[in-house]
């Protein structure tokens, strides 16, 4: 892919995660949402910033939504991911436990709260490789 090419895809990317973010944000300080959005909406912000870590790398974009598996993809040209390991295991279990009654508890604003920051500490990752 052309670098020009590459840098815009990435950018898209990043601002659909950048709209997870802000809604994220807003439901955080206004408390006008439920608790689970931000949970579901932290995984997808940091599923987005991976993707574009594996556009970055030239790797093959998969149609996949577990932060684990996405993270094996990078190991080869960034082994560092591991150090995500722990927020990408507790953000992918929000994928399917927002979405269906009976499998998750109820989700409290420390919930909610742990996800966005697990999605920071992936965010602040891929922008680390970026800049290396």
């Amino acid at each position: 892919m052309k670098e020009e090419n590459k840098k815009i895809i990435i950018g898209r990317w990043f601002k659909k995660a950048g709209d997870d973010e802000l809604n994220i944000r807003s439901i955080l300080k206004n408390r006008d949402g439920a608790p689970s959005g931000i949970c579901f909406l932290s995984q997808q912000m940091a599923e987005k910033y991976l993707k574009a870590l594996l556009i970055f790398f030239d790797l093959e974009l998969v149609k996949i939504y577990d932060l684990i598996k996405l993270s094996l993809f990078l190991e080869k040209d960034a082994p560092q991911v591991k150090e995500i390991g722990k927020e990408a295991a507790m953000l992918n279990q929000y994928y399917i436990a927002t979405r269906y009654v009976g499998d998750f508890p109820d989700f409290s604003w420390k919930d909610a709260e742990d996800a966005y920051s697990a999605a920071i500490k992936i965010k602040e990752f891929v922008l680390s490789k970026l800049k290396s």
